[in-house]
């Protein structure tokens, strides 16, 4: 069992945004604005599918870590807490996805 958790790359995220945008690739992410993050998570997710429909189960291992890491590093930017993140899917799990699905809709 792996002890690293959504919390600790979050943690890890936060200490490395503090160096200098020269000494870190998060920082450097960062010091972009939102927009930087978010068209490398969207690269990242693109590549994820692509591994997925290809059956590679490394490839997606490998790329689904990026897209968690590109995502954090994008809730960063936006000033987004990981726990108002996992509050809106406690939120959405009451209720069965299809359900939860047409109130989005109503609304």
């Amino acid at each position: 069992m792996i002890d690293f958790t959504l919390s600790d790359l979050v943690d890890l995220v936060a200490a490395r945004a503090e160096a200098p945008p020269d000494q870190s690739y998060t920082a450097k992410l960062l010091a972009g604005g939102p927009a930087k993050p978010a068209k490398k998570l969207g690269e990242e997710a693109i590549e994820a599918a692509i591994a997925a429909v290809q059956g590679d189960r490394a490839g997606l291992v490998s790329e689904a870590a990026d897209v968690l890491y590109h995502l954090v590093v994008l809730l960063r930017a936006g000033g987004v807490e990981l726990d108002e993140v996992m509050a809106e899917l406690a939120r959405r799990t009451a209720q069965s996805g299809l359900a939860e699905k047409a109130a989005r809709r109503e609304t």
